[in-house]
């Protein structure tokens, strides 16, 4: 018999204290439910009984194949807990160590002297420089399961003999039911806290889902899901980028409210392609970049990552089987990296954002093309009733022809096609003609006026606006321009537009991109540019009244399209036309027009070209009492001039003839009866002409 703490020897008797002291090790587990304090109390309740300088214990891994030694043992004499030390280390993997079969034949093994082979070095060779030279190795397991190994190690050689077998098992069983114990309670705990992890992960993916149905808007989205992607992930910044087309271009929808304020403006400048946004797209997985990736972004954003003290991103991409909707970008002030669990995370997140936010998009779009359709219908419906009503273009003469040839050319391309020509000689009918054989026949023609809208809302009107961007934007307006997306944009009266937003025009027409105004966000725009003016580009360019790269931009395929007076064999056709279509809407009868009528329409100069004749036309219509219509040739005499038979110049007799019109109407140029009105003009192309003319309101007295 090995011999006994304390007295020398232990009894083989049952009944010695030494089983009465097991009785003790079951209590230690309602004491100790962690190893870290179990063990030096096990140490402490088993030196009463067994002889021992270290007490080891082998713990099997989940799979059996890998295991854990701990060694319990005292420096010192005293048998109270706190003088025991434990000690942990992995061991190999065991398939092909002696334990194996140890552990299959359950039978205890007692090493008297560690100076003999022993076939156990991986658990004794440490122990054996440490002074150790006998062991008793005992198997432990319960009715569940196989628990591991125990072990006692004594420094004096053959301390345990095949007596002590019987005693020790029953301590080796003991000890397994109390360690099992202690691991069914950590193995209990340990899933409870994945099961409130798990919980805690599904009930955030919830809310982010539900934070996605109920906030359309983008930044009040990012607000909404960022307290639950921050409880699944732990991070400091978190910042939502879309993609918006095929191009692989990202935009800040909404960026973390705490990251510099100057980054959402830095952003749009800079090439994501070469940043982990980027490669988490291609990739379709998140990517992680830390502090020695960093150095890599352009240095726009490195230095605004320094301000916000960024150490760490992590970025996933949203992508739905259909589309890329965009990326998600978390941040931490510190370096530590991402978990393979964290990026999990951060994967089934973005897939629950990319799914709802694909649905959130697809419905804005809808509404888009709603808001869009009604407007276009709005907008066609006002052209209906503001446009002239040309059903065709009247007249045969060699000179319309040769216009009519080089539109027929042009039509079919997507040349820009500038269209020069006096004020009424039908700018805006070539224009829908050009559109009408183009191939974006089926979408809308938008005609910008650039000389009626005021100056500082002519911007608003090409490019729109965001709610809030000046005082009285009380909502989002869509611009001429991005109306015109697909179609063809005709700019009528280009040579008005004020200079300080020459620029800006050539810009949009240059990279056809354009910005609404209060908005960052660059949108694309694909359009057919017709423009239109009745003013020389040439002789404004050489003043410096108009940028020459807008007019080289303007002058692509120029048009010029003569005055009625070199096509006056186009005016008898033109006069029955308009004496038929009023006559049809005043619901009068006209078959004929009265010969020295038709003689005096015919040898009229027409400043106002065919505008002006179709006004005259009209009131001949409302003035002829029968069939034959008749002109009041009054309107239409050349003015006397000083010396009898004297021929006045062109330019004299569209000064008289404009004279005569405003003393007609009371020197009123615009409005219903004034001026502009009887010639059938714009107001704003009389008072060109009258500026041109050197026609003033005469002073009581004084000359014209």
């Amino acid at each position: 018999m090995a011999p006994g703490p304390g007295n020398g020897s232990v009894s083989a008797d049952p009944g010695d204290r030494r089983y009465q002291s097991l009785l003790d090790v079951p209590d230690l587990v309602a004491l100790h439910t962690e190893l870290d304090g179990f063990l030096p109390a096990l140490g402490a309740a088993l030196r009463t009984v067994v002889e021992f300088d270290s007490v080891g214990l082998v713990l099997l891994g989940t799979d059996t194949a890998s295991g854990v030694l701990y060694l319990v043992h005292s420096k010192g004499a005293d048998p109270s807990p706190q003088s025991f030390q434990v000690e942990s280390r992995v061991l190999p993997p065991t398939q092909d160590s002696p334990l194996v079969a140890l552990w299959d034949g359950r039978s205890p093994i007692v090493i008297s002297d560690f100076g003999d082979p022993n076939g156990y070095p991986d658990l004794f060779d440490s122990l054996q420089a440490g002074g150790t030279r006998s062991a008793c190795l005992l198997t432990m397991t319960t009715v569940v399961r196989p628990v591991g190994l125990l072990f006692f190690a004594s420094s004096r050689t053959r301390a345990y003999d095949e007596s002590d077998k019987v005693f020790l098992q029953h301590v080796a069983s003991q000890v397994a039911a109390a360690i099992d114990n202690v691991r069914h309670h950590d193995e209990a705990k340990t899933y409870q806290l994945q099961l409130k992890a798990e919980r805690d992960h599904w009930r955030a993916l919830l809310e982010i889902n539900n934070s996605l149905v109920t906030n359309l808007d983008l930044v009040s989205l990012l607000a909404a899901i960022t307290p639950n992607l921050r409880r699944m992930v732990a991070h400091d910044y978190t910042s939502l980028f879309l993609q918006p087309d095929d191009s692989g271009t990202l935009w800040p929808a909404a960026l973390d409210p705490n990251l510099p304020p100057e980054l959402a403006e830095v952003i749009p400048l800079v090439t994501l392609r070469d940043t982990p946004l980027s490669r988490a797209l291609a990739l379709g997985e998140p990517v992680e970049a830390g502090s020695e990736s960093l150095p890599l972004l352009p240095e726009a954003l490195q230095k605004h990552a320094h301000l916000a003290h960024v150490k760490r991103v992590c970025c996933v991409p949203l992508v739905t089987p259909r589309r890329v909707i965009g990326a998600v970008s978390m941040a931490r002030r510190e370096a530590d990296p991402f978990t393979d669990e964290e990026r999990d995370r951060a994967a089934q997140a973005g897939i629950q954002i990319a799914i709802a936010l694909e649905n959130a998009l697809a419905f804005k779009e809808i509404a888009t093309l709603k808001d869009r359709l009604a407007l276009e219908n709005l907008y066609l419906e006002d052209e209906i009733r503001g446009k002239e009503n040309f059903e065709e273009i009247i007249g045969d003469s060699k000179a319309l022809q040769r216009v009519l040839a080089q539109v027929r050319s042009v039509a079919p391309t997507d040349t820009t096609v500038l269209l020069l020509g006096e004020t009424g000689t039908g700018k805006e009918l070539l224009a829908r003609a050009l559109h009408a054989m183009s191939g974006r026949r089926t979408r809308a023609l938008v005609t910008v006026n650039c000389a009626t809208s005021p100056a500082g809302l002519l911007e608003s009107e090409w490019f729109g606006h965001e709610k809030g961007a000046f005082t009285g934007a009380l909502a989002q307006k869509i611009g001429r321009f991005e109306l015109a997306n697909q179609g063809t944009l005709f700019l009528d009266e280009v040579g008005d537009i004020p200079l300080d937003l020459q620029s800006k025009l050539l810009r949009a027409l240059q990279e056809h991109e354009i910005e609404r105004l209060g908005s960052t966000r660059t949108i694309r725009v694909d359009f057919r540019l017709v423009a239109a003016t009745n003013r020389s580009l040439e002789e404004m360019v050489a003043t410096r009244e108009y940028r020459g790269d807008l007019f080289y931009r303007l002058n692509v395929f120029p048009i010029r399209i003569p005055p009625l007076r070199d096509r006056r064999d186009d005016i008898p056709p033109l006069v029955r036309y308009f004496a038929q279509r009023y006559a049809k809407q005043m619901k009068r009868t006209i078959d004929s027009v009265a010969r020295d009528s038709m003689d005096a329409l015919t040898r009229w100069h027409w400043p106002g070209n065919v505008r002006e004749l179709q006004n005259v036309v009209e009131r001949a219509v409302i003035l002829s009492t029968g069939p034959t219509l008749r002109v009041s040739l009054s309107e239409l005499e050349l003015p006397a001039t000083p010396g009898a038979g004297a021929i006045v110049t062109l330019e004299q007799a569209e000064r008289d003839h404009i004279i005569r019109a405003l003393e007609h109407a009371g020197w009123v140029v615009g409005g219903a009866g004034g001026a502009a009105d009887v010639l059938g003009v714009k107001r704003t192309t009389l008072v060109s002409t009258m500026r041109r003319l050197g026609i003033r309101r005469p002073t009581a007295g004084g000359p014209h």
